[in-house]
C-alpha cells in the first residue's frame, strides 16, 4: 500500500499493524514519479493532493483499491476506476463536525466583523462605533442539501434561534421532520424568503454554477451566501458582481474554482468577503476521524473484500455481511444459467432479470452486480471483473439489466432469469440465516443443492441406471460428489441431476458423461473463489 499527502498517523498506524500489509509512507510525490511507481501497489490511500488520474489509474495493473481520506473525490476519475474494478472509498462523516463548526465561526465573524476588527486593535487603533454588527437570532437560514453536514448545521442552527428551510429533492419527508427544518418545494422558494444561504452539496453536472446571477438576484436584499462544499457551485463572477453592487451584505467561502486561490486574484480585495484557504476538515479531530475511516475501509476492502464503504460499488444498503450469502447465490445462478444455456446453443445474452423476496430489496443493487459478474466470469477477458464493474461490463456488452421485488419467492429467495433470441432460463436460489446458501431451481426442475467449487447440471432420461452410471463414471475419474441431486417432472420423463462436486471437471469427462445411455446433455460450471 502506499499512503501519501501526510495521511494522519493513527489511520496509518492501523494499516501497518496488518501483518498481510506492506505499507510504504510517503510525501506527496509529483505527477511523473508516482506514474513510475504506482505498477507496485494494491491499494493508494491519500488526501486532495494527489491526482488520481484515468491514467494513474490505468498504470496501476495491481490497484485494488483507492482510498480518500475526505469526503471529495473531485481528484479521482471515478469513471475509469468503476471501468477497471477498483474500489473508491471515502470518509464522508469524519469531517463532518468540523465544517459544520466553521460554518457558524465564518458567519459569526463575518456579521460581527471580527477579522477586520481584531486587525484595527493590532494596529494600535479603538474603533468600536465603526463595527456594529448584526445576530443570527431570527435570521432564516436556507440549506441547499440536508445530507450530513447540512443536517449538522440545521441543528446547531436552532441552538442559535434561526428558522431553518432546506432544499434537497433527495431526502425524504421524514428527515425533515426530524431535522426541525421546513421543505423547499424549488430552489427558488427557498431563495426568496433566505437571510443566510450555505450549500452542501457536491460538484456535479447538475450543481456546477447552481448560485449564479439569477439565482443570487432572487435572494432578499442583504443577504449573505455560504460556500464550503465545492469550488465552482458558486459563481464567483456573479457573487462579485452582487458584493460590488451592495446585493449582498456579505459572504464566505472556505472553496474555490481554482485552488490554490490566485495571489492577484479580485476576491481577496473585497472587504466584506471572507476568505479562508479550504479549512473545512482542517481540525485534529477530523483529520485523525478521516484517517481512521478511510484506513479501516480500505483494509477490509483489501483482506475481508468488504465492499461496503465503496461508493462506486453499484449501490445496495444493509449489512454487508448479511449480503454476502445472497450476492453468492445471484452470482452462481447466474452462472448455471449461463452455462446451460450456452451448451444449448445461446451464447449471447441478452438480458438478465433479477427478481429478489422483499427481506432482500434493500440490497438490489449489490445483489443485481453479483448477478452481472455471474454472467460474465468466464466470458470476458479481464481479470478486474468484479462488483465494482460488473454492471458496467454487462451493459457495455449489450446485456439489459432489470431487478424487481416479488412477494411470491420465499424468505431471502431469489431468481436469476437470463434470455437470449428465443431460448431463456431461470435459476432460483435461497440465503436463509445462519443456514447454507442453496440452489433450489433451474427452470422447472425443483433442486436442493449447495452451489461450491464445480456443479455437473445433466439432462436425462427418466430410466433405470442413470445415477448408478453418472456416479461410476465420476469415480473412475476421480471426481468426489458432495452432493447429488436428481429431480424430474413426470415419471418416465426428462430428469435433471445438480451435482456438486469437488475440484475441476475435464472436458473430456464433459465428453464421457454425454455418451452415457439416456444423458441428453451435461454443464459444467466452475465457480470462482469470492
Amino acid at each position: 500500500m502506499l499512503v501519501t499527502d501526510e495521511v494522519d498517523q493513527e489511520g496509518v498506524a492501523l494499516l501497518a499493524a496488518e501483518p498481510l500489509l506492506q505499507v510504504d509512507e510517503m510525501p506527496t510525490l509529483p505527477k511523473d514519479d508516482l506514474l513510475a511507481r504506482i505498477g507496485e501497489y494494491d491499494a493508494i490511500v491519500g488526501r486532495s493532493a494527489t491526482r488520481i488520474s484515468g491514467d494513474l489509474l490505468k498504470a496501476g495493473a495491481r490497484l485494488k483499491v483507492v482510498g480518500r481520506a475526505g469526503v471529495g473525490i473531485d481528484n479521482i476519475a471515478l469513471d475509469v476506476a468503476t471501468s477497471l474494478g477498483i474500489a473508491v472509498i471515502n470518509a464522508p462523516a469524519g469531517n463532518t463536525v468540523a465544517v459544520a463548526e466553521l460554518f457558524f465561526g465564518a458567519v459569526i465573524g463575518l456579521l460581527r466583523q471580527i477579522p477586520r476588527a481584531a486587525d484595527v486593535m493590532r494596529h494600535g487603533r479603538w474603533d468600536r462605533a465603526s463595527f456594529m454588527g448584526r445576530e443570527l437570532k431570527g435570521k432564516v437560514l436556507g440549506i441547499v442539501g440536508l445530507g450530513r453536514i447540512g443536517s449538522e448545521v440545521a441543528l446547531r442552527a436552532h441552538a442559535f434561534g434561526m428558522s431553518v428551510v432546506a432544499y434537497d429533492p433527495y431526502i425524504a419527508d421524514e428527515r425533515f421532520t426530524a431535522l426541525r427544518v421546513r421543505r423547499a418545494p424549488s430552489l427558488d422558494a427557498l431563495l426568496a424568503e433566505t437571510n443566510v444561504l450555505t450549500l452542501h452539496v457536491p460538484l456535479t453536472e447538475e450543481t456546477q454554477g447552481m448560485i449564479g446571477k439569477r439565482e443570487l438576484g432572487r435572494l432578499p436584499s442583504r443577504s449573505v451566501v455560504v460556500n464550503m462544499a465545492r469550488g465552482g457551485i458558486v459563481d464567483e463572477t456573479a457573487l462579485l458582481a452582487a458584493l460590488d453592487a451592495d446585493q449582498l451584505r456579505g459572504a464566505v467561502l472556505d472553496v474555490y474554482s481554482a485552488e490554490p486561490l490566485a495571489t492577484d486574484s479580485p476576491l481577496r480585495s473585497v472587504p466584506n468577503l471572507l476568505l479562508t484557504p479550504h479549512l473545512g476538515a482542517n481540525t485534529v479531530e477530523a483529520q485523525r476521524n478521516v484517517s481512521r475511516d478511510v484506513c479501516l475501509a480500505v483494509r477490509d476492502a483489501l483482506l475481508r473484500n468488504d465492499l461496503s464503504k465503496s461508493i462506486n460499488v453499484a449501490g445496495g444498503a444493509g449489512e454487508w455481511g448479511e449480503l454476502q450469502p445472497a450476492m453468492l447465490v445471484a452470482r452462481r445462478a447466474a452462472a448455471v444459467a449461463r452455462a446451460v444455456l450456452a451448451d444449448q446453443g445461446m451464447r449471447a445474452v441478452r438480458k438478465l432479470a433479477l427478481r429478489v423476496s422483499p427481506d432482500l430489496a434493500h440490497g438490489t443493487g449489490a445483489l443485481l452486480a453479483a448477478a452481472a459478474a455471474g454472467v460474465l466470469e468466464g466470458v470476458i477477458e479481464t481479470d478486474r471483473l468484479n462488483l465494482i464493474n460488473a454492471r458496467a461490463l454487462a451493459e457495455a456488452r449489450g446485456i439489459e439489466l432489470s431487478v424487481g421485488e416479488s412477494s411470491e419467492l420465499g424468505a431471502r429467495a431469489l431468481e436469476v432469469a437470463l434470455a437470449g433470441g428465443m431460448q431463456q432460463l431461470a435459476v432460483m436460489g435461497t440465503a436463509p440465516d445462519g443456514g447454507t446458501p442453496r440452489l433450489t431451481q433451474i427452470g422447472s426442475f425443483h433442486i436442493d443443492v449447495n452451489p461450491r467449487q464445480t456443479l455437473l447440471i445433466l439432462t436425462n432420461l427418466d430410466v433405470p441406471g442413470v445415477i448408478g452410471r453418472v456416479g461410476t463414471l465420476l469415480g473412475e475419474q476421480r471426481v468426489n460428489i458432495a452432493e447429488y441431486h436428481q429431480a424430474r417432472l413426470a415419471q418416465g420423463g426428462d430428469a435433471l441431476a445438480a451435482i456438486s462436486v469437488d475440484g475441476a471437471v475435464s472436458e473430456e469427462t464433459r465428453r464421457a458423461l454425454l455418451d452415457l445411455p439416456d444423458v441428453l446433455s451435461a454443464s459444467v460450471v466452475h465457480f470462482r473463489s469470492e
